[in-house]
């Protein structure tokens, strides 16, 4: 027993050290505007998330907010309003409101989802967010950690990925598995993350110091990764509930 427990206070140890050394190399690496803008990119992209649950949870446990077509229109015309508006300091509570509600609207949008996963089991919504987080982090931590701009090359594959995707969808679903669709879908939203974290720390090294659109960027990453992680999860579970009734 108190082996095991030195063991696995070691392994303790040994995860926070190699996170500390992760860490102190991104300081080394990335100059200091740049991390106090990734600082003010992420923070505000953590509050993005959070604002969203509370949409989710509007859609959820009311019946005032529901998903909806006007909905959809309301999301994307904050998102233009956002992307028009210049990014000045005269703007910047203006900017931050239009892109709390993107991002309230965003979560709303998300409930259907959502109530389809607590159907099969509400666990899937804490597994999908904890792994969306980790892949969300761990693809950020690559790309920031990355040689070169290597990623940024990626934009042009990506799109072209995206709209084969969008057409294999809408006119060849029938004969392509699910499943298949949905972990090229992950894989794509994946590497949009190594692509978009590449593009913002470029984009502020040329003068781009918009923290506002860049969170927002990551924003539409992170949540594409969250519904995919959380229609695979739930058609599993599904697949094994059927299993099961038919044995």
């Amino acid at each position: 027993f108190e082996m095991t427990s030195t063991r696995r206070a070691t392994d303790v140890s040994s995860f926070f050290q190699n996170a500390e050394r992760m860490f102190s190399a991104l300081n080394e690496k990335l100059e200091k505007p740049v991390r106090e803008h990734l600082f003010a990119v992420y923070s505000t992209l953590a509050l993005g998330v959070g604002i969203a649950a509370f949409g989710a949870a509007a859609h959820l446990f009311t019946t005032a907010l529901r998903a909806g077509f006007m909905l959809s229109i309301v999301s994307f015309g904050l998102m233009m309003a956002l992307l028009a508006t210049p990014p000045t300091r005269e703007n910047e509570k203006k900017r931050l409101g239009y892109f709390i509600g993107f991002c309230f609207t965003t979560g709303i949008s998300l409930g259907p989802l959502l109530e389809m996963s607590i159907a099969v089991d509400p666990s899937i919504i804490a597994t999908a967010l904890f792994s969306t987080v980790l892949i969300f982090g761990a693809f950020s931590l690559a790309s920031l950690h990355a040689e070169s701009t290597k990623y940024i090359f990626l934009g042009g594959t990506l799109m072209s990925c995206s709209l084969g995707l969008l057409l294999v969808t809408l006119f060849f679903r029938s004969l392509i598995p699910i499943s298949l669709i949905l972990f090229a879908g992950l894989a794509i939203s994946c590497a949009f993350v190594l692509y978009d974290t590449q593009l913002i720390v470029e984009k502020n090294r040329r003068g781009d110091h918009d923290y506002v659109w860049h969170s927002v960027e990551l924003f539409i990453d992170f949540v594409q990764i969250f519904r995919y992680i959380t229609v695979i999860l739930s058609e599993k579970r599904s697949r094994d509930d059927r299993r099961r009734r038919d044995d």
